[in-house]
């Protein structure tokens, strides 16, 4: 289980996870505390790793259930959750293409991502194929845990810094 957060299926996949992790990571971090932020990472993991994997043998095929969970997503996600509850003001730069660069509020853009997670999520009951093999419940599992756990990892820490607008 520890392992499968640090495999990768590709080189994008490995260059997306640690764009999320660049954004919001070290804020998280910095509210946490290092090893915090370690502990809250690997739980994270964790449990994005036993949703997607309870998600898959309740509700999945036999041929979904041999297909292994690899990446740092699931784990990135409660970092997302946890950036959600504790920089909801914060901003996010955001790329479209082509070359277009804009700033959106972070709980849109967190909001977006979640929702988008749930659709297609949902949608690869209807056609399992179409996933194209992301394990979107453990995105779904990993930012609930970062919005529900973020708390007991910053009591007793400075609050983070709001942006100021």
């Amino acid at each position: 289980v520890f392992t499968s957060m640090f495999m990768h299926g590709s080189w994008e996949h490995i260059l997306g996870n640690m764009l999320f992790l660049w954004i919001f990571g070290n804020n998280i971090e910095d509210a946490m505390g290092p090893l915090r932020f370690l502990v809250f990472y690997l739980l994270g993991g964790l449990v994005a790793t036993a949703s997607q994997t309870f998600v898959t043998l309740e509700f999945g095929s036999e041929r979904a259930a041999e297909i292994p969970n690899v990446g740092a997503s699931g784990a990135i996600a409660g970092v997302l959750g946890a950036y959600l509850v504790l920089l909801p003001r914060g901003r996010v730069l955001t790329w479209v293409l082509p070359i277009f660069f804009f700033e959106i509020p972070a709980v849109f853009f967190l909001g977006i991502w979640f929702l988008f997670q749930l659709f297609v999520g949902s949608q690869s009951f209807v056609a399992p194929e179409q996933g194209g093999g992301v394990a979107y419940f453990a995105h779904i599992g990993g930012f609930v845990f970062g919005l529900l756990a973020v708390r007991l990892f910053t009591i007793g820490r400075p609050r983070p810094l709001r942006p100021a607008y």
